[in-house]
């Protein structure tokens, strides 16, 4: 609702933001000058480390439009989380962990590395609300707010180290390749797992210390979130560990920081993109800084490369060509209408408005989408890349996959299970496992690394709400 005051720039705007499923999510009143990009601010606030789209009925509002463009009598505006800090995003993990509604927790794939959590089974039988994968071990916490851990102890597995310290009020944990990092509820932070890959904070401990509103975790070093919008960072220096040749640019206004592989890419709340990190993998991005200035709502990256998705539907690509920094193969198909854009190891696929997918990148792993090309025309509503596929989820249920057959890319032995009813695909390293919406799980890809479940299948068979990598 808005109450005016003398015109439209001192219009006084209150302002209900919601999500998809009309449940409120925070209220402000705010002035007719204003930027529309302080509402993606109180989204992020209220959900750290994602990103987000505003819809106002059916139309998608730029961070840069002022209060008073909108009508008068505004009533709410509706936030669609595009994606999240809990998410693998490295495609290295060879093992899943799904989390059941009754709070338990089922492992299988390579036992090294999670898919074994029989030493820790007898904490994973109830109250665990979040699991989250680095490269080779999960993290799990449970609903008092301690953690526990388990898989390759050098890469976080083991936390004992830190066990003491994790024994309550931790509201988040992020994974990098090779180590965690938790945020606790008094804006903290606490590591563990490789040192030099950002399991040890030493050097920036006494900066960690409060204010953290999200932690993001490449391949190897870790990037906080400061609340008052500034960056602090960790790890190999080489791959994001040290941003000093940025610093000057995330002293305020970020409000979600994303890692591919090797490099760093800090969205800020005015739409513009900061990279930093190994200059050839996404950590230089000034062949297209003219094009990241504004306007920028969600940024995703392969190993070595990165892909902004714009308010206008656009898509602007950096970093390893080869890797999907380059698109200009299909650079007239990404002008406009793109929605939503993500990676595997090598490749991207962009979600178009009319749910139809282009892809680019290594062909083999799933840059070259031609052999379901005219499956992919409509009617797609999620893709997901492990290390070296695509899954697609239809609008009837439906799953097409495609990228190298023996990680994902051939679904066949299995698509009689895939033809409805799935809701969400999440892959690892080699493997894809579909959430159903009876609760079931099915999976595929390489038999080792979690394409194989049958040894836990009939502990999948219901009550499944997530799986992680």
């Amino acid at each position: 609702m808005a109450s005016s005051k003398n015109d439209g720039r001192s219009l006084d705007i209150t302002v209900t933001l919601v999500d998809i499923s009309g449940n409120e999510i925070t209220k402000g009143t705010w002035m007719g000058h204003c930027k529309i990009h302080e509402l993606f601010q109180a989204a992020h606030k209220s959900k750290p480390g994602f990103l987000c789209k505003l819809l106002h009925c059916s139309e998608e509002l730029s961070p840069q439009r002022d209060f008073a463009s909108l009508c008068e009598n505004l009533d709410h505006i509706t936030v669609v989380w595009i994606c999240g800090p809990g998410q693998n995003m490295l495609h290295e993990h060879r093992a899943f962990a799904a989390l059941k509604s009754d709070g338990s927790v089922i492992t299988w794939g390579q036992a090294a590395d999670g898919g074994d959590s029989s030493l820790v089974e007898h904490r994973l039988q109830e109250g665990v609300v979040q699991v989250v994968g680095s490269g080779n071990a999960f993290a799990a916490v449970k609903s008092d707010r301690s953690v526990i851990t388990w898989g390759q102890a050098a890469h976080g597995g083991d936390s004992s180290l830190v066990k003491h310290r994790l024994q309550e009020d931790v509201e988040q944990v992020v994974g990098s390749g090779r180590a965690f990092a938790a945020v606790k509820s008094d804006g903290s932070v606490i590591t563990w797992g490789l040192a030099a890959c950002g399991g040890d904070s030493s050097g920036v401990e006494h900066r960690l210390q409060e204010g953290v509103v999200q932690v993001a975790g490449n391949g190897y070093a870790f990037a906080a979130v400061m609340s008052d919008g500034s960056v602090i960072t960790w790890g190999q220096a080489a791959d994001g560990g040290d941003s000093s040749p940025v610093k000057h640019r995330l002293q305020e206004g970020v409000v979600q920081v994303v890692g591919n592989g090797h490099a760093f890419a800090a969205v800020k709340s005015d739409g513009s993109v900061i990279a930093w990190g190994h200059a050839a993998c996404g950590g230089d991005s000034s062949g297209v800084e003219h094009r990241l200035e504004e306007g920028v709502v969600q940024v995703v990256g392969t190993t070595m490369a990165f892909a902004a998705v714009k308010s206008d539907g656009s898509v602007v690509t950096w970093g390893h060509a080869a890797d999907g920094g380059d698109s200009s193969l299909v650079k007239r198909r990404l002008e406009e209408g793109a929605v939503q854009v993500v990676g595997t190891t090598m490749a991207f696929a962009a979600i178009m408005s009319g749910g139809s997918v282009i892809t680019w990148g290594h062909a083999a792993n799933g840059g070259d989408s031609s052999g379901v090309e005219h499956r992919l025309q409509k009617g797609v509503v999620q893709v997901v890349g492990n290390g070296y596929a695509f899954a697609a989820v239809m609008s009837d249920g439906s799953v097409i996959t495609w990228g190298k057959s023996r990680a994902g890319g051939d679904s066949s032995l299995v698509k009689h299970r895939l033809q409805k009813g799935v809701v969400r695909v999440v892959g690892n390293g080699y493997a894809f496992a579909a959430v159903k919406s009876d609760g079931s799980v099915i999976t595929w890809g390489q038999a080792a690394d979690g394409g194989d479940s049958s040894l836990v299948e009939h502990r999948l068979q219901d009550g499944v709400v997530d799986v992680v990598s």
